[in-house]
């Protein structure tokens, strides 16, 4: 659902509105922007149902109100198509468990992933709590089991249930974190993003018009960690542009654009912030100028506008009573997707990253960014393949690795007391990690260590040698002097 698609010449008799002031209705309503609904079979809209989203819009961004529908969407099917028609409300533990085979062991089934399925039944699971709480159901139809006592020293929430779902997986008990090498993700990027071939050099066959944005957006995400949506929501206001700096340059990252509002100070290195510059005044500036010549900035809808440049942080809403004054950080993805600033040359989109009709870069995009730079690798012979989220995993891992063999290594030099002073002044490097990466939870953080001791492992396994031979397999003119190998055959003679 959206403001912004074209108003209907008509309406159905049931929502009782006019064509006319359909917007008006949907604001009276509290229905935002994005809001996703189900539909039954026989196109029934069920109010009970998807006043469920319209509760858990308060806190999610859009991205998990769509995972949310998607996934009850998969279990409502199920229970049409397999399971004699049922409705939700009718829905059982043995429906669940028919669900849970169908979906991850049956051979005709999608097996699913263990992290992909406990997604889905944790999503699942979070609907049916709220309806057993709204009395639209009389139980979940999810079995459950006592929750495992967490580890010693981590921080529980009291609001914590004491059970979980007992069917989620435990395929590798989260210890198998995707990342990349810094040479490999660079081979990545160059041959997926760059059009290279697998021996570094340009592709004279390679015609990718958006090659240095999207090595630039890549290049972002990797030495920063973060999220697709995140770092898409990013405006020219915020990104660091200034050279003179050097170093490390840092923006805030407002909680309304961050993953459950996890508002934080993003690190951006020198190099990159030279990428960015030369993207702003590049490829940027070429797609600005195209489609301000289309006139494509004047059929905005419902515009918000950035008038003073000196001011970025002050933006403002145009309607029928005026202007009404909001703050950027305030603003949501979607909100920013609208945002212009005035400029000298006119109005253009104040988000960093634009498509190339001179709007505002999608997440689909991105994601269909990386799916081509992946077929790309498969086609050049190179087996490699990389997500968003592979990224950030490897910002993690990378820099815990990096501050952890730093931190050691100031340490050593300390006495005992100059340890403990030195770690509560500066922290320990995996709580570093947890802040750039906006987890809650210190715990969340922990699976990149498994990574870490992995890397470890490989390098250990590295020094030890590949030959196993017996040594009593071995010539004896192969072992010792000659002078022992020969009195040793003499006195086997006799």
């Amino acid at each position: 659902m959206s403001r912004d698609l074209p108003a209907p010449t008509t309406t159905r008799t049931f929502l009782d509105v006019q064509p006319g002031d359909l917007v008006s209705w949907l604001d009276e309503a509290g229905l935002p922007d994005g809001l996703p609904f189900l539909l039954s079979p026989r196109f029934e809209y069920d109010v009970e149902l998807n006043s469920y989203f319209l509760q858990a819009n308060l806190t999610a961004p859009w991205n998990t109100n769509a995972n949310r529908a998607r996934a009850l969407a998969r279990f409502f099917s199920f229970l049409h198509t397999s399971r004699g028609g049922k409705s939700w409300r009718a829905a059982t533990e043995a429906d669940h468990l028919a669900f849970h085979q169908w979906r991850r062991r049956d051979e005709a089934g999608p097996h699913v992933e263990g992290s992909t399925w406990n997604h889905e039944v944790s999503l699942v699971n979070g609907f049916y709590s709220w309806a057993v709480r709204q009395g639209h159901v009389a139980a979940v139809p999810i079995p459950h089991r006592a929750r495992r006592p967490a580890p010693t020293g981590a921080i529980v929430w009291a609001s914590a249930p004491s059970t979980v779902p007992a069917t989620y997986a435990h395929d590798e008990n989260g210890e198998r974190i995707e990342w990349m090498p810094p040479a490999t993700y660079r081979l990545w990027r160059d041959v997926g993003l760059r059009g290279y071939g697998p021996d570094g050099l340009p592709s004279d066959r390679f015609r990718g018009r958006w090659a240095a944005r999207n090595a630039t957006f890549s290049d972002l995400m990797v030495r920063t960690g973060l999220r697709l949506t995140e770092e898409a929501s990013v405006t020219v206001f915020e990104i660091p542009t200034s050279i003179a700096l050097g170093g490390y340059q840092r923006f805030w990252l407002p909680g309304a654009t961050a993953k459950n509002f996890s508002a934080r100070w993003v690190y951006v290195p020198h190099s990159t912030v030279q990428e960015v510059i030369a993207y702003i005044e590049w490829d940027r500036a070429e797609a600005v100028e195209q489609a301000r010549a289309a006139g494509r900035y004047q059929r905005i809808r419902r515009p918000l506008v950035i008038a003073d440049p000196s001011r970025p942080e002050v933006v403002h809403r145009l309607g029928g009573g005026g202007a009404h004054r909001m703050r950027l950080r305030d603003l949501s993805p979607a909100e920013r997707r609208r945002l212009l600033r005035e400029t000298e040359d006119g109005l253009e989109p104040a988000m960093l990253w634009l498509n190339e009709n001179g709007l505002p870069m999608s997440v689909s995009g991105w994601q269909a960014v990386f799916s081509a730079a992946n077929d790309r690798c498969h086609k050049a012979g190179v087996p490699v393949e990389a997500h968003a989220h592979l990224l950030r995993h490897t910002f993690a891992v990378v820099t815990l690795e990096q501050l952890q063999r730093a931190h050691i290594a100031q340490l050593a030099e300390l006495n005992v007391e100059q340890r403990g002073h030195y770690t509560r002044i500066f922290g320990d490097p995996l709580d570093w990690v947890r802040r750039r990466l906006g987890h809650r939870s210190i715990l969340t953080t922990l699976i990149y260590l498994h990574a870490l001791q992995e890397l470890e492992m490989e390098t250990r396994m590295a020094l030890v040698p590949d030959t196993w031979e017996d040594p009593r397999d071995t010539p004896l003119a192969q072992l010792g002097d000659d002078a022992v190998a020969a009195d040793t055959e003499q006195e086997a003679v006799r």
